[in-house]
């Protein structure tokens, strides 16, 4: 479930960079490379459990989906926060230091 969620983030997140004109302002791309790192992550850790489980890595526990369905939307969440932070922090529009120049003109 979580790799489900992961690749969605991915796949939409890469959608909207290659459509958008501002790549560069938005820093999309990071976003982009964050939610596809996770995805590989999610890979491999699905393979490594699949070669443990076998058959029964294809009957998971409703708990479990859940248990993994939050983590997917959390990583989703968490991804989006770190690339808020980054936005912030890079300010590519110039509205953070303009806003707070003016308060100190002031």
């Amino acid at each position: 479930m979580t790799l489900l969620i992961t690749a969605a983030a991915a796949v939409i997140s890469t959608i909207i960079w290659y459509s958008t004109i501002q790549k560069k302002d938005m820093k999309l791309g990071t976003l982009c490379l964050m939610y596809w790192g996770a995805s590989l992550m999610w890979l491999i850790d699905s393979i490594v459990e699949y070669v443990e489980l076998g058959a029964d890595f294809f009957a998971p526990e409703s708990a479990d989906m859940i248990n993994d369905a939050f983590l997917g939307i959390s990583v989703v969440i968490f991804g989006l926060i770190i690339w808020l932070v980054i936005l912030l922090i890079k300010d590519p529009s110039g509205i953070i230091k303009n806003v707070l120049f003016k308060k100190n003109a002031k």
